[in-house]
């Protein structure tokens, strides 16, 4: 090889060794500047800054399943409590707004069409808003959970309705995780006052929101009238699952009537139907169930 050959391959190796340095001093400065996936701990943690950063995010982002404040709404489990189901550290927290929660309506981050796809730094910056916001240690629970579960399957007829980890009725959304995803003050509600906020019915992969709870009464072409929750509609087509729990399929058009009413078919229970303590003992059970 020439002398001149050889010069000019040493020149085009100096240069090349010149890019890779550049490229290595940026990408160190990238993951030291911006946190990513692989970082197990919070590069913001206890920063005020960038709670409040976070919080302005958990709104547009996650408020609309979690709640406002954090503390659970309803498709989303309260976030405020200590102990999380699917893990308690940042890094876990980090992993389950990213990639989402399989087998759950927790979607990966930018994914279901809510809100923006974040960053990672907005990530870790909700993660400190949510350590901002968390209790130091799980409230404590209020009723006795045998007896809640004794009245739930028993006098209080909870179960007629209700599903909780495979067992009972299912004209009502199963409560399974219901002791996590709701807070004690709104499942009273739900309890005392069930028309006031109707419940999500269904969740489908097809479709970014259930049909709620919503109680509906048809008449069919024969005159027989069929009442029930709305489980699917469409412009064509209703579904409606009756308190006997039979599924049917109506075609609109067919129908005499529809009727739809945003009372719930859940009774109301007083104090003096269910005491304040029975229905404490109930919503221990059920936080006791979620907790698992």
């Amino acid at each position: 090889m020439s002398c001149r050959r050889m010069s000019l391959l040493g020149f085009w190796l100096d240069g090349l060794n010149s890019i890779l340095s550049i490229s290595s001093v940026a990408a160190f400065l990238v993951f030291t500047m911006h946190p990513t996936a692989a970082q197990t701990s919070n590069p913001y943690s206890s920063d005020t800054t960038a709670a409040k950063a976070g919080e302005f995010e958990f709104r547009i982002n996650c408020a609309l399943c979690h709640g406002l404040g954090a503390r659970g709404g309803g498709r989303g489990p309260d976030l405020t409590r200590a102990h999380k189901r699917h893990g308690d550290s940042d890094g876990d927290l980090f992993r389950n707004i990213s990639q989402g929660i399989p087998g759950t309506v927790m979607p990966a981050n930018g994914t279901n069409g809510q809100g923006v796809g974040m960053t990672d730094e907005e990530i870790w910056q909700i993660i400190t808003y949510l350590r901002s916001v968390q209790v130091g240690v799980s409230a404590q629970k209020l009723g006795n959970a045998a007896n809640g579960r004794k009245l739930f399957y028993g006098d209080a007829n909870c179960s007629t309705c209700h599903m909780v980890e495979g067992k009972g009725g299912r004209v009502g959304p199963d409560l399974t995780s219901v002791g996590t995803s709701r807070t004690v003050e709104s499942l009273v509600e739900s309890v005392r006052n069930p028309s006031q906020r109707l419940a999500w019915g269904l969740t489908e992969p097809t479709k970014e929101f259930a049909q709620r709870y919503e109680m509906v009464t048809v008449v069919t072409p024969d005159g027989k009238e069929v009442k029930g929750v709305t489980l699917n509609e469409d412009s064509f087509s209703l579904q409606v699952m009756d308190t006997a729990e039979q599924i049917h399929l109506f075609e609109k058009d067919k129908l005499r009537s529809i009727h739809k009413s945003r009372k719930s078919l859940m009774p109301s229970y007083n104090s003096s139907t269910l005491t304040d303590q029975d229905l404490n003992d109930i919503i221990t059970y059920l936080q006791d169930v979620a907790e698992k």
